[in-house]
């Protein structure tokens, strides 16, 4: 040790006194003057972070409410800067941008804009003269609140383009236009904030076990409802995403820079990554590009002695985060991964890595990025224009015409997905006749057609294809995210074009449904096909209307002579009797009609023509759900997450975040619905496990998804069998053939589902069936918790086909245990019923088409009658 501290300071001298600046991260400060390049001059009447906020980047973490004070403050002091807010977050938090560039191109923005848009039009785009148009570059900062260099830096790099100056600047300025966006998950920025600003010492402790470098449950990287929005990007499912997809279209960016962090122990990454693992549909062109800009970033880090690397780690595949999205638009998209100190600083394989350092690398890379820009500036617009021609061109030639889509059973679920098309400028229409393709029927008025032959063509084959074979099995996210999968919708490719009705303009209006013979005398009737039935009916129950659910058909005339068949699980709300006002229970439904899309049939009648009466006792009382969600450390928090926000944001129901550690204090009886999500329960005290137990004998219906399952059927709760793997064992006369140490990650690897796409069967006279009209149901997996089928024939509701893979990548050692086996198995334990769900009905907020399961499992987990699992 002290032979190598010797020869340390010996280097150190070394390159002290032969000029050169040893750049060690422990010696990092929080000064504008470590930060700045040392060449450059700043006008004096721009604020500087300090002068505004009263604290240097990196001496304290900068809260939202901070940075956007500052930004508020540059806007107002320079002529090259633009302040635009464009959303709130969930917590009511501004979402902004800056647009920066030269005082000149200001004055003619919007006429730059549109000859910018216009390179993306195959149609236009040759007329334009690229050599002399600026270059487009969005700048985002820390989508992961938990990693915040990105966001301490934008203070800079707002402040340096602000306030430099010299030809150099002023140069790229009148060249460029930046879109400084230094936030894309403000409440997750902020509670990250908080937590290592409230946990800060005097004395800064690097020391890896303290508070401050290990954050509570669940984190400061997500949004308000704990969701990761750099996999939102193509989802668009929440408002940070909507308000900068939206930004992204009114400009498309040449280059949108993403910068995030790492481990403590790495370096610094930049893309391009894992060349093997880019999506096809990328082009050469663009990874050609990137790989272009990257020696801009080598070449600033080189300067600055910081260790860096790329084409490793991560990949181009999945299109749905920030550095891949562009990539599909005509643009570039580059990711940064910066070791994080996650907090002031920490102890690393390194050395002490301290939070200015990792500012400072975010900040040399924005300027490598600009100056990157400049000088490929014309070859990177130029691709642009080249890449939308390619691209309809490809849709020209495609063997596929047209992609057709939708249901007449739930217009909501097929709305959603028009609207997440749209969101994404994609063309489409009407349908304007009915149709028959490949067995699937499609109708004029619920259904539309997707045209091959536009410019998106690259995005909506990303968005529609089957992908089951791949040059590498290894993914740093999904396999695959076939859309009208995710939505449950019959979709068909077809060879010619079809018969197309109005263009959808905009994003659609939400349908409205009806409510069918008026005001009734007897009883309201509805489905439960549409998406949002379950809102109407939890409004119904929490005004206290009685209402039932029918387990089996029946058919009745209307009114209007016509005869119609309702479908197992219709929801009936008699009149008689009630403690609601009738006249109360009318508005309701009125309001179910056109909130929630759902048609409702009022009856003068219980006699029916065939089938139950409404009076039968194959009506089922329902009680309303009173949900609570076991949450808090072992639970995961993104799975958490996605329940509370469906029931929240899309339902309007109360869902109480129940932590692991309250269990046995808490009064259970105020439940009658408990969701346990993926997670390691082992934690939970004995008490809280008995408490559950006798919670779930007395009546309670208790949800449990993916791992959950191990802990249930382990505390008896749930009546459960796995397959067991046969591709770790090895029989005693098989020899181990010995294989490549450099494979290992690679083979073992090939083994985990990131996320793929299966078949599965539904039966559609279970509880959990009802709504569906169809029994080849497709669900997303990313585990390999393979749950055997229930020896009661009844208590399997849905289970995978024989050949189920739709699309993504599973092991043919996988696939084989996965075939036959069931995605949900029902437990009666006492009173109660356990939902064994294998995997996440309710996956990223955008898998609409199983989200109908969970909510069966809410209403009407209390129906099922007594059927024991295994």
């Amino acid at each position: 040790m002290m032979r190598f501290s010797t020869l340390l300071a010996a280097l150190s001298f070394f390159l002290l006194s032969s000029g050169v600046r040893a750049q060690n991260p422990a010696d990092a400060e929080a000064s504008m003057e470590y930060y700045l390049p040392a060449e450059a001059s700043y006008d004096s009447s721009i604020p500087t972070p300090e002068e505004v906020l009263g604290t240097v980047p990196g001496q304290w973490h900068v809260r939202h409410d901070q940075l956007v004070q500052y930004m508020q403050a540059v806007a107002e002091a320079s002529d090259r800067v633009t302040l635009h807010e464009y959303g709130k977050t969930y917590e009511d938090r501004p979402l902004l941008y800056l647009t920066i560039t030269s005082p000149e191109n200001h004055g003619n923005i919007d006429r730059i804009r549109q000859e910018h848009l216009a390179l993306t039009d195959p149609d236009r785009s040759g007329e334009l003269d690229t050599g002399n148009m600026p270059i487009v570059l969005y700048m985002g900062y820390s989508i992961h609140g938990d990693e915040p260099s990105g966001a301490n830096a934008s203070l800079l790099v707002a402040y340096h383009l602000a306030a430099a100056q010299g030809g150099e600047v002023e140069q790229q300025l009148a060249n460029s236009i930046v879109l400084l966006d230094p936030s894309l998950n403000p409440d997750g920025l902020n509670r990250f904030a908080s937590w290592a600003n409230t946990h800060k010492s005097k004395n800064v402790v690097s020391d890896p076990n303290s508070m401050e470098l290990n954050q509570r449950w669940p984190s400061g990287r997500t949004n308000h409802y704990w969701f990761d929005l750099n996999r939102d990007w193509m989802l668009v499912q929440h408002p940070e995403s909507q308000g900068r997809i939206e930004n992204f279209h009114r400009w498309m960016p040449n280059i949108l820079t993403d910068h995030h962090e790492m481990g403590t122990n790495a370096t610094f990454f930049f893309q391009p990554g894992i060349q093997s693992r880019t999506h096809p549909i990328t082009s050469p062109e663009n990874q050609e590009l990137t790989k272009a800009i990257a020696g801009y970033h080598a070449d600033k880090l080189d300067k600055e002695q910081h260790l860096y690397y790329s084409e490793e780690s991560y990949d181009d595949f999945y299109y749905g985060k920030g550095s891949t999205y562009p990539d599909v638009n005509g643009g570039i998209g580059i990711l940064f991964e910066q070791a994080s100190s996650r907090g002031h600083a920490q102890e690393s394989i390194h050395g002490v890595l301290t939070f200015p350092f990792t500012i400072k690398n975010q900040f040399l890379t924005s300027l490598s990025t600009l100056e990157a820009a400049q000088d490929l500036r014309v070859d990177i617009l130029n691709y642009q224009r080249d890449f939308f021609k390619k691209s309809r061109q490809a849709g020209d030639e495609a063997s596929t015409a047209a992609y057709v889509f939708g249901t007449p059973y739930d217009r909501a679920r097929t709305h959603h997905f028009v609207e997440m098309l749209k969101r994404h400028r994609i063309e489409l229409y009407e349908l304007a006749e009915d149709i028959d393709v490949d067995g699937e029927s499609f109708e004029a008025g619920s259904a539309y057609v997707v045209p091959s032959d536009q410019k998106k063509y690259k995005f909506i084959k990303a968005l529609f294809e089957r992908r089951t074979t791949f040059s590498d099995s290894l993914f740093y996210d999904v396999s695959t995210w076939t859309m009208p999968y995710a939505f449950n919708l019959p979709f068909v490719e077809v060879e010619r074009g079809v018969a197309r009705g109005d263009k959808v303009e905009g994003l659609p209006s939400f349908p409205e449904g009806e409510v069918v013979g008026g005001r009734s005398s007897y009883a309201y009737l509805f489905e439960w096909d549409e998406y949002y039935a379950p809102r109407a009916l939890y409004r119904l129950l929490d005004q206290g209307v009685r209402a039932k659910v029918a387990t089996k058909p029946f058919t009745m005339n209307l009114d209007d002579g016509e005869v119609k068949t309702f479908d197992y699980g219709t929801v009936m709300v008699p009149l008689g009797p009630q403690r609601t006002d009738r006249e109360k229970i009318h508005q309701l439904i009125e309001q179910a009609a056109e909130q929630d899309g759902v048609t409702v049939y009022g009856m003068g009648t219980g006699l029916t023509s065939a089938g139950i009466d409404l009076g039968s006792g194959s009506f089922e009382i329902l009680e309303k759900p009173s949900v609570a969600i076991v949450s808090g450390e072992g639970a995961s928090s993104y799975e958490v997450g996605e329940v509370w926000h469906l029931l929240d944001q899309r339902y309007e129901m109360q869902a109480t975040l129940l932590p692991g550690n309250r269990i046995a204090r808490a009064d259970l009886s105020r439940y009658n619905v408990m969701v346990m999500v993926n997670g390691r329960y082992d934690g939970l005290a004995n008490e809280s496990v008995e408490e559950l137990r006798r919670w779930v004998q007395n009546g309670g219906t208790l949800i449990t998804t993916k791992y959950a399952n191990n802990w249930a059927r382990e505390q008896g709760l749930a009546h459960i069998k796995f397959v067991e793997s046969e591709a770790d064992t090895l029989e005693g006369s098989k020899e181990v053939k010995p294989k490549a140490y450099a494979d290992m990650n690679k083979s073992r690897g090939a083994q985990y589902i990131g996320g793929s796409i299966f078949h599965a069967i539904l039966d559609l006279t279970h509880p959990l069936g009802y709504g569906y009209n169809d029994n080849d149901l497709t669900v997303f997996r990313n585990s390999t918790l393979f749950m055997k089928k229930a020896e009661n024939p009844y208590a399997t509701p849905l289970y995978y086909t024989d050949e189920p893979l739709a699309s993504g990548y599973i092991s043919d050692d996988n696939l084989k245990q996965l075939s036959g086996t069931a995605a949900i198995v029902v437990s009666d334990t006492g009173s109660g019923r356990v939902i064994s769900m294998t995997d996440n009905p309710n996956f990223r907020a955008f898998w609409y088409g199983t989200n109908k399961l969970f909510l069966n499992a809410v209403f009407f987990g209390q129906t099922i009658a007594g059927s024991s699992g295994n």
